[in-house]
């Protein structure tokens, strides 16, 4: 055995979970850049994706001090584009699993480049998304810069964890230096230069003036856009404007703007982007190239996928009579090749126990009648040892009787039992190009049976023998193809078991949503009698079917199932099922559908953990993203339940507040920490999420490229388009209620004790801390955590201030502390709010005071130091009613949000007139000077008498 895990550990050391991408020599290889199977071809795509990365492989090496590089790419090309002899079929890589994807906008009109990023700071993100229009259209190089800066940018919030150094929320913040206070603009360095501009379009025609000061927050007005000199000195950061020219490196220890209210700063407790890269592995993995250019040009091979072609590895051995598992084996197997696997597949069948047979050889699906086949070939008994390999080896020989070799084919490998001579076959899988999914089934399969899935990039799932989870069939449903077409799959609306007594009944409503209805089947099985169950469902126009409607197969006498013709009825399904037998049974319902349309998206649930393997006292977290497409689905109620492989379960609800696990509210991505332990062992994740109609909306994507509003060039303002904005019935969802359940996959926890353990989990760290003033007083606000991270209810909370924020940051203890003897912590997610005088300090125009905050559990356990924010006194400068600027620049041309095509016309972009200011605005502005400064010193007046502070967090 340890043999073995020192083989896995040798062919694992690079790989990377959910990418593919290796790091050798400072060089990045193996990156994977997949063309959504949506797009029409265009050749274009691929020559501007090729020069993108070259370009951006010197620019990453520049940026890097020398340290890294872009090596090796391959193009994951659409099934449907022309075949080429140049195409190699793709291995392990898939849409699904892509570092970048080239896909149509996630709203219309908007191209803007983004990185989807939920986990914590210095951790890898999902994938990049490039819109086509981004890569063929050169008119937005005005708006984002060249596309080899913004690859750059994106790769680094995917690969190293950091965020943006601007931000659309808080655009400005108020800044001391040597006691003079100004407004600055977020941004990272601070020695980048400009000017404040505000910017008015009526009809077809724009014009620029001087931002004002905005009397409530004293920062600068809403839509006031900071414009940069496009020829400056600043050459940081990449993570802020890497548009312009002077901009090669990322910001450091020397040139962070810490006082910038940015992501960056929340996220990575106020340290540079530079520092977080230096902190990775990739940096102390690797040495400075002793060159001036990276070493090697940029490779690219062009991949594509073909059919898709699955095999089912499926044990037969003594122990799988066990448990009623070859039963529940049958039944899950059946839901898989009458309902998931997509039409024009191919599927093979294998049985192993010690030796192996192929049971059917590929066929493809092209009728139901082919479907209803497959199913005939599933075992039905049981019995022998347990040889895995064999089992392996029999499903590359049913692939390669139809393909040369098995590249891009998947195998799905369940069993539940071990097998000491695992370690026989693991250069075979690993060299074979095909894709592995294992299934553990029960408390006894293989430790080592993962190793399988992580060499070849496939599904690690596991099922335990507890009937009325459903895991089993859940877990089958989730093995649905990674190419990136969703409109080919088919979704479960719901999966639900119970154990019932004789006469007793299971109810239950099925919402059947507007982006589903297709090939729509209701499922029931049971576990113990050889009759159906009395089933009764209604469909929303109150429509009835009975058990005579459901179809029993006489190969399978506990599974009844109905499909409903052509698309189901939107709505709610109502059902009521009744035990007859004389026993109590598990009886469940599971009901599958795929999209309705070609056109409109179904809602898609994906269900993450922060990692495969974890070590105890670590905490596991808990990821689900829900989207319509790519739209972020806000308001949905997202429950989890994990599952150990001994049977018990425990429930948590995901959330997406922007507090404890969660680290952007409202972004699509629900989160929850994880730490009911029971044990080293493996564990399954399983989703069930509810959308009401009411609560359900649709948002954007964070992390994502910036959208420059202009340039000063040569004293000229040059505004670009203002950004698109989508509408309130573009991000409105549609979608009416409904219904998704989804398996999360297994993830094994080890070195808990055997004994239990004491509380390890301090309370988590507060990151939506923010405050404001009111009169002489703070008010502060956050969101609670719990006695564990995000999970119960805290003991009490510290509160700290000072006049620096670094000093709050690093010595948060030595800091004065605020009286909060009357603070009782609420329940974790609970909104709190505490308002208090400080004391002892001097407050005079200028002052900042910093806020912090830390809580503690009941066993002395400290979270981390919140986010820090900042109260200020500030009485902005006088200012006349702001001036038309002598630059102020005309658009010819401003595509209405309806008109926009998503490509800026050149003079849009960049193209403007000078216009005079006229005698009579001359007059006016001077009557407007004598109002406002009459005004301002009655102000000054009455807030030097109130002392009243202003906020900026």
């Amino acid at each position: 055995m340890r043999v073995f895990k020192s083989l896995v550990l040798l062919f694992l050391l690079s790989v990377v979970r959910g990418s593919m991408v290796q790091l050798k020599n400072g060089g990045y290889e193996d990156i994977v850049i997949a063309i959504n199977p949506e797009l029409p071809e265009n050749h274009n795509i691929i020559r501007n994706i090729q020069d993108m990365v070259k370009e951006a492989s010197t620019y990453l090496f520049t940026a890097t001090k020398q340290r890294f590089f872009f090596k090796a790419v391959k193009i994951i090309i659409p099934p449907h584009w022309q075949r080429k002899p140049e195409y190699l079929s793709v291995k392990t890589e898939s849409y699904d699993k892509a570092d970048v994807i080239v896909a149509n906008p996630s709203l219309k009109y908007v191209d803007e480049p983004y990185t989807l990023q939920y986990k914590g700071c210095g951790e890898k993100g999902r994938y990049i998304h490039f819109t086509p229009n981004f890569l063929l259209n050169d008119n937005l190089h005005n708006i984002y810069g060249s596309r080899a800066k913004v690859f750059v940018h994106e790769w680094a919030h995917l690969r190293w964890g950091v965020f943006d150094e601007y931000s659309y929320d808080a655009p400005f913040y108020l800044s001391v230096n040597s006691g003079k206070e100004t407004v600055e603009a977020t941004r990272c360095s601070a020695d980048v230069t400009g000017k404040y501009i505000f910017q008015s379009c009526t009809g077809n025609s724009c014009t620029t003036k001087e931002c004002k000061y905005d009397e409530q927050t004293k920062l600068y007005e809403a839509g006031c856009k900071f414009v940069a000199e496009k020829n400056q000195n600043a050459p940081a950061s990449i993570m802020y404007m890497q548009s312009l020219p002077s901009v090669v490196g990322f910001c450091d220890q020397k040139t962070h703007n810490e006082k910038a209210t940015n992501m960056q700063n929340k996220m990575c407790n106020y340290k540079s982007t530079w520092e977080v890269i230096m902190n990775s592995t990739d940096f102390s993995n690797t040495s400075p190239i002793n060159s001036t250019r990276p070493p090697f040009e940029t490779s690219f091979s062009l991949l594509q996928t073909k059919d898709r072609v699955v095999c089912l590895v499926l044990d037969v051995s003594g122990s799988m009579a066990w448990n009623n598992r070859i039963n529940r084996l049958y039944q899950a197997a059946e839901i898989f090749l009458l309902q998931i696997i997509e039409m024009g597949s191919w599927v093979g069948i294998v049985t192993f126990h010690s030796t192996a047979q192929i049971a059917c050889s590929l066929r493809q699906i092209v009728s139901e009648n082919v479907r209803r086949d497959l199913i005939t070939y599933l075992p039905t008994s049981a019995g022998g040892g347990t040889k895995i390999c064999e089992g392996v080896y029999k499903g590359f020989e049913v692939i390669k009787q139809k393909y040369s070799n098995p590249d891009g084919s998947e195998i799905v490998l369940l069993t539940d039992g071990e097998d000491s001579s695992m370690s026989s076959c693991l250069s075979e899988v690993k060299n074979s190009g095909s894709i592995i999914h294992t299934i553990a089934l029960g408390p006894s399969a293989a430790k080592e049976l993962e190793k399988f899935s992580d060499m070849t990039g496939g599904l690690k799932l596991s099922a335990t023998d507890t009937v009325d989870s459903n895991g089993l069939t859940d877990e089958f449903s989730g093995i649905s193809s990674r190419s990136g077409n969703i409109f080919g799959q088919s979704f479960q609306l719901e999966s639900t078991a119970r154990r019932l007594t004789l006469k007793q009944w299971m109810n239950g409503t099925v919402i059947v949503d507007s982006t589903v209805g297709k090939d729509t089947f209701f499922v029931v099985t049971w576990d113990q009698s050889t009759s159906p169950p009395d089933i009764l469902l209604w469909d929303p126009k109150e429509k009835e079917y009975r058990t005579s409607d459901f179809t029993v197969s006489n190969l399978n006498l506990r599974t009844a199932r109905l499909q409903i013709a052509g698309t189901a009825e939107v709505g709610n399904w109502l059902y009521m099922i009744q035990n007859n037998h004389t026993e109590s049974q598990v009886i469940s319902m599971i009901v599958t559908s795929r999209p309705a349309s070609l056109t409109d998206p179904p809602v898609i649930v994906k269900a993450h953990m922060n990692k495969d393997t974890n070590d105890f006292p670590n905490p596991m977290v808990i990821y689900a993203e829900v989207s319509q497409g790519f739209l972020p689905v806000l308001g949905a109620t997202v429950m989890a339940t994990v599952e150990q492989e001994t049977g018990s379960a425990v429930e948590l609800r995901l959330l997406d507040g922007g507090s404890g696990a969660d680290i952007t509210k409202n972004d699509g991505i629900y989160s929850k920490y994880f730490t009911s332990f029971k044990g080293n062992s493996r564990y399954n994740l399983k989703l069930r999420v509810q959308g009401r109609n009411q609560t359900v909306s649709l948002s954007h994507r964070q992390s994502r490229a910036l959208y420059v509003p202009g340039y000063i060039e040569n004293g000229e303002i040059k505004m670009n388009a203002p950004r698109p904005e989508p509408s309130d019935e573009d991000i409105q969802a549609k979608l009416g209620s409904f219904n998704r359940v989804a398996t999360g996959g297994s993830f094994v926890v080890e070195n808990v004790p055997s004994g239990g353990f004491t509380d390890v989990f301090p309370p988590c760290k507060i990151t939506d801390l923010e405050a404001q003033s009111e009169e002489d007083k703070i008010h502060l606000s956050w969101t609670a955590p719990g006695n564990d991270l995000d999970e119960g209810q805290a003991d009490r909370y510290i509160i700290k201030m000072s006049e620096s924020l670094l000093d709050l940051r690093n010595t948060f203890d030595n800091a004065t502390s605020v009286n909060t003897s009357s603070l009782v912590p609420k329940p974790a997610g609970t909104k709190e709010s505490f308002q208090f005088k400080p004391e002892n300090v001097t407050i005079e125009n200028g002052s900042i005071i910093y806020f912090a905050i830390c809580a503690v559990d009941d066993a002395s356990l400290t979270s981390e130091v919140s986010n820090v924010v900042q109260v200020a006194l500030f009485v902005p400068p006088k200012e006349s009613l702001a001036e038309m600027l002598p630059t102020e620049v005309i658009t010819n041309r401003v595509p209405t949000q309806g008109s926009l095509t998503g490509s800026f016309p050149k003079d849009v972009i960049n193209d403007g007139v000078n216009v005079s200011v006229k005698v009579i605005g001359a007059v006016i502005a001077v009557l407007a000077v004598l109002i406002a400064v009459t005004i301002t010193v009655c102000i000054l007046y009455k807030k030097n008498r109130k002392g009243r502070f202003e906020l900026r967090v």
